[in-house]
């Protein structure tokens, strides 16, 4: 199986890349960050988390800005939900799709969720039901964090993926992202990864959702590419991370994967330089520069071109 002659990219940074910092962002100030997304084409966005605000205090206005935000044709936004509670909050809002999250490992599981896998996949068949039963169902994703490494319980067994993925596919979610919430995984571990989850529900669609604690994110990405992957998540200015899982570092930045993807020839319907144009909007709302590659080497050639040593 070759690379894919097109990729969708769902920008993460309303959600996985503001959770983590030390700031919350107003609502007001995410609006202005999405319609900025929004004209550099990315056409899935995940909008932020249906979670409790007092453990993701940055996550608080999420069934606001879900709820107040008109989705454009073509576009797909996105929540994140973990349990009942979380899949009632989407409904109400209007979400049009709904990523429900599972761990892979026990260690993160009962820090992020505070239940076992088992009890959380419970929990997830239970918002499943309540979802698919609403008056207009929302599209169902599904998420596995440490799909290939758990900061409290190291390498996850590709079989455990496959196990979580087909009680996922008895519910009817049939597309899966694996996430390297660690950002540890290596391209070996990608490929047995999404081998298995394959065997474990054919004709399913896999995701890919990359940390780059370890500088390692691009070499697994272009490794999934070469497995026929087409959905990637990835966060503007790489950043991000979970609360809840020590060590781990930003998201693979959007604009960097996209210089893999289109030097690649894939087509992802997103403009790089009209996203780069962005970071100086988001390094205003968190309160730091960021580094991701493409944003140092436009900053190094704007320099260069004002005449700065």
């Amino acid at each position: 199986m070759g690379a894919p002659a097109s990729v969708t990219v769902t920008e993460v940074v309303l959600r996985d890349g503001l959770q983590d910092e030390p700031v919350t962002v107003s609502t007001a100030g995410k609006r202005r960050l999405l319609a900025g997304l929004l004209g550099a084409g990315l056409r899935s966005i995940e909008l932020g988390a249906f979670v409790r605000a007092d453990r993701v205090p940055q996550m608080a206005d999420t069934d606001q800005l879900v709820a107040s935000s008109g989705v454009p044709a073509g576009v797909t936004f996105s929540g994140l939900v973990l349990n009942r509670a979380g899949a009632e909050r989407a409904i109400a809002a209007g979400a049009g799709e709904v990523r429900l999250v599972v761990s892979a490992s026990e260690g993160h599981s009962r820090a992020n969720a505070g239940r076992s896998t088992s009890e959380a996949l419970a929990a997830l068949e239970r918002a499943a039901a309540v979802l698919a039963a609403a008056p207009s169902p929302p599209v169902l994703t599904a998420g596995i964090a440490t799909a290939f490494c758990c900061p409290y319980d190291g390498v996850t067994p590709p079989e455990r993926l496959a196990s979580i993925s087909a009680r996922l596919a008895a519910v009817g979610i049939r597309r899966i992202s694996l996430a390297d919430t660690l950002g540890a995984a290596t391209p070996l571990q990608i490929r047995q990864g999404i081998t298995a989850v394959r065997q474990a529900v054919p004709g399913g669609q896999i995701g890919l959702h990359l940390h780059d604690t370890y500088g390692m994110a691009l070499a697994c990405a272009w490794e999934a590419l070469g497995l026929g992957v087409d959905w990637f998540d990835a966060s503007l200015g790489g950043i991000g991370g979970c609360p809840f899982a020590p060590g781990a570092a930003g998201n693979v930045a959007t604009e960097d994967l996209l210089g893999l993807l289109h030097g690649a020839g894939v087509t992802t319907g997103v403009d790089i330089g009209r996203l780069l144009d962005l970071i100086p909007l988001l390094s205003e709302l968190v309160g730091h520069d960021v580094a991701s590659r493409q944003w140092l080497a436009r900053s190094a050639r704007d320099r260069i071109g004002a005449g700065s040593p």
